[in-house]
């Protein structure tokens, strides 16, 4: 049950957000929706965006300026390309991170991802620390088990003012 006394933190999983957004509604995300459907009226104390920077991708400062412009804080780092090509960008270690060391101010933790890599962290944020977990993801691509572990899952595809069609 949502209460207007919740401090609230968020974070965002944005590559996760991206790609399913794109593949599966090719789409965008309304951010500053996003933002006021996740804290519903309660005491939003951190809101993380985990962003992966390329030289290449066009467009890219500007989408980043929009994150900001809907109240989110960035953290940013490099996209790496190993020898042979292959590419890496992940935050789940940072997002989980931040998630635990900011968990002694919050009641809620909101993780917006559908990444199952992320149930050892709700569990922990659960049980360990005692607070609320809401997941919200697009419920097509979404883990099965996330979406179990959470307190709540919130189903993005779900809600209409959430997406901005190309």
């Amino acid at each position: 049950m949502k209460r207007k006394d919740q401090r609230v933190g968020i974070f965002i999983d944005i590559q996760n957000l991206y790609h399913s957004s794109k593949n599966l509604y090719h789409a965008r995300v309304n951010y500053k929706e996003l933002m006021k459907e996740l804290v519903a009226g309660r005491k939003l104390i951190s809101a993380m965006a985990y962003v992966v920077k390329s030289e290449t991708a066009k467009g890219e400062a500007e989408f980043f300026d929009a994150l900001v412009k809907a109240g989110l804080e960035l953290r940013s780092k490099d996209l790496q390309i190993y020898a042979g090509g292959m590419k890496k960008a992940d935050w789940d270690v940072g997002m989980a991170v931040d998630a635990i060391r900011m968990s002694e101010l919050l009641d809620v933790v909101i993780l917006v991802t559908g990444d199952g890599d992320f149930i050892p962290l709700v569990e922990y944020l659960k049980w360990g620390k005692g607070l609320t977990v809401e997941v919200a993801a697009f419920g097509r691509s979404a883990s099965g088990k996330i979406k179990e572990v959470a307190d709540e899952f919130i189903d993005l595809g779900e809600m209409p003012k959430m997406l901005l069609k190309k």
